[in-house]
C-alpha cells in the first residue's frame, strides 16, 4: 500500500485576496474551502476578471466562470461546453476509467439514461416518500441527547440523507452507512489531494469496486422485477432498454452519481442551515416567529451553502466569453458558489436572508439539460426536517468550530458540534 500524500499549503488561505496577483489566484485550492476563506477571492474575480484563466493549479490550467449570467450562458450551450470529459476540475484517471454516469453524457444518450431514473424522483414517488421522510426525521430528532454536545453531521445530516438514499436504492437499512462511505470515497482522492488523507488511492479504488460488486448482485436480483408502488433506482436501471446493457464501469459511474447527488448535497445543506442560522440569530428568530417561511428558507439555505461548489465543462470548439478566447479542449469551471452570491442577482449575497424574494433563482441544482433531477426530493427533506426541528427545539446551537471538507467540489462539513435546546 502506498503512502498517502502530504498536503502543502499554497498560502492563499492566509492572504488578503486583494493583495494576491490576479494571475496567481487559484480558486480550485481546496484549502480555501476547508478554511472558509474563499469568498473574498470570488468577489475579486467577479469584480475584476469574471472569466479568469488559471495557468497553474493542482488540476492543470482552467478557466473560472464566476458571474451568474455567464454560468447560465455556459450551462445553456452544451454544444460548445460539453460535460462529456468530466464534471469536476479533476481530470479522469487514465488507469481507472470510472465514468460519472449520465451527467457526463450529452444529447440523446443523456436524455435516455436520465429518463430511466427520473421517475424515482417524480412527484408521484415523492408523495409516497414524504410520510417516510417525516417518520425518520422524527425518530432521529427524538433520539438526540438534549443538553449534551454531539456531532450534528453524523447524528442528523448523514443519518437522514443516508436513510432516504437507502430507500431510493431499496438497499438494506442495516448496511446503509456503506452508501455514505462509498460517497465519501468517490469524492475524495489522495491522488489529487482532495478530502481526508486517511486512506490511499488503492484503498479508494478498492472501495469503489466493492460498491460495484455489491450493486451488480443487486442488479441480478432485480432484473425482470415487477413494478412496485415505490420504484427504486436499480430496478429501473436493470429493466430499461436504454440501460440494461450498460458496461460495469458505466453502471458504477451512474451509481456514484446517484449516491453523491442524493447524499452530499442534502446532508451538507442540512448542516449549512444550522451554521448559517447560528451566525445570524436575527434570521433564526424570524424563523421561530414565522415557520411558514420554511419552504423559502430551504431555497435560501441551498443558495447560501451551495453544497456542490462547481461543475466543469470542456470546450468543444474555440469560443469567446466576456471578451476572453477559450480554445477547443480548454477546461471551463462554472463556480456555482460564486454565482450564488453574485451581487448583480442576490442583494447582500453573503447574508442568509430566509425570506429572500428571489432565493429560488440559485444555481445550486444547475440549470438547463443537467438540472438536478433530485432537487424536489432534497427540498422536501430539508423542509420536513426543519418543520420537525421547530416542533421540538428552540435552537440547535453550534458550540464549536465546524470542520469543513477539504475539497473545492463538495462544499460541506466533516463535523459540526452542537447542543439542542427544547422549546
Amino acid at each position: 500500500m502506498s503512502e498517502a500524500p502530504v498536503r502543502v499549503s499554497k498560502g492563499q488561505a492566509g492572504e488578503d485576496p486583494a493583495s494576491v496577483p490576479l494571475a496567481r489566484i487559484d480558486v480550485s485550492d481546496s484549502e480555501l474551502f476547508a478554511t472558509d476563506t474563499l469568498y473574498g477571492f470570488f468577489e475579486r474575480l467577479r469584480r475584476e476578471d469574471p472569466v479568469h484563466f488559471c495557468a497553474d493549479s493542482d488540476f492543470g490550467p482552467y478557466w473560472s466562470v464566476t458571474r451568474y449570467d455567464d454560468v447560465v450562458a455556459v450551462e445553456k450551450d452544451p454544444e460548445t461546453y460539453s460535460s462529456a470529459v468530466s464534471i469536476t476540475v479533476v481530470d479522469p484517471e487514465p488507469d481507472f476509467p470510472l465514468e460519472a454516469g449520465f451527467i457526463t453524457m450529452d444529447g440523446a444518450k443523456h436524455d435516455a439514461h436520465r429518463a430511466v431514473v427520473q421517475p424515482v424522483a417524480s412527484p408521484r414517488n415523492l408523495k409516497v416518500l414524504e410520510p417516510l421522510i417525516r417518520e425518520r426525521a422524527i425518530e432521529i430528532l427524538d433520539g438526540l441527547p438534549v443538553g449534551e454536545t454531539f456531532d450534528w453531521v453524523d447524528r442528523v445530516s448523514v443519518e437522514l440523507t443516508t436513510s432516504m438514499l437507502a430507500t431510493l436504492f431499496d438497499f438494506p437499512k442495516e448496511e446503509q452507512r456503506k452508501l455514505t462511505f462509498w460517497s465519501d470515497m468517490a469524492t475524495s482522492s489522495p491522488l489529487n489531494n482532495i478530502g481526508p488523507l486517511d486512506h490511499s488511492e488503492e484503498e479508494r479504488r478498492a472501495a469503489l469496486m466493492e460498491c460495484l460488486d455489491v450493486f451488480q448482485q443487486i442488479w441480478k436480483e432485480r432484473q425482470g422485477g415487477a413494478p412496485t408502488e415505490r420504484l427504486d433506482f436499480v430496478t429501473a436501471l436493470a429493466n430499461a432498454d436504454a440501460t440494461r446493457d450498460m458496461p460495469p464501469m458505466e453502471y458504477l459511474g451512474t451509481l456514484i452519481l446517484l449516491i453523491v447527488g442524493g447524499n452530499d448535497t442534502t446532508r451538507n445543506s442540512i448542516s449549512g442551515g444550522v451554521v448559517a442560522l447560528n451566525e445570524q440569530p436575527d434570521e433564526y428568530q424570524k424563523l421561530r416567529e414565522n415557520p411558514g417561511v420554511i419552504p423559502n428558507m430551504v431555497s435560501e439555505i441551498i443558495r447560501w451553502q451551495t453544497p456542490l461548489a462547481h461543475m466543469r465543462r470542456t470546450a468543444t470548439r474555440d469560443a469567446e466569453l466576456r471578451g476572453k478566447t477559450i480554445r477547443k479542449g480548454d477546461k471551463v469551471v462554472m463556480w456555482y458558489v460564486s454565482a450564488n452570491r453574485d451581487e448583480a442577482i442576490f442583494e447582500d449575497g453573503n447574508r442568509l436572508w430566509i425570506d429572500r424574494p428571489n432565493a429560488r433563482r440559485h444555481l445550486s441544482f444547475g440549470i438547463g439539460t443537467h438540472f438536478c433531477m433530485g432537487s424536489r426530493l432534497a427540498e422536501m427533506q430539508l423542509r420536513v426536517l426543519w418543520e420537525e426541528i421547530g416542533n421540538r427545539f428552540h435552537q440547535v446551537e453550534v458550540v464549536g468550530e465546524p470542520e469543513r471538507v477539504f475539497s473545492s467540489f463538495v462544499k460541506g462539513y466533516e463535523t459540526l458540534p452542537v447542543r439542542v435546546h427544547p422549546r
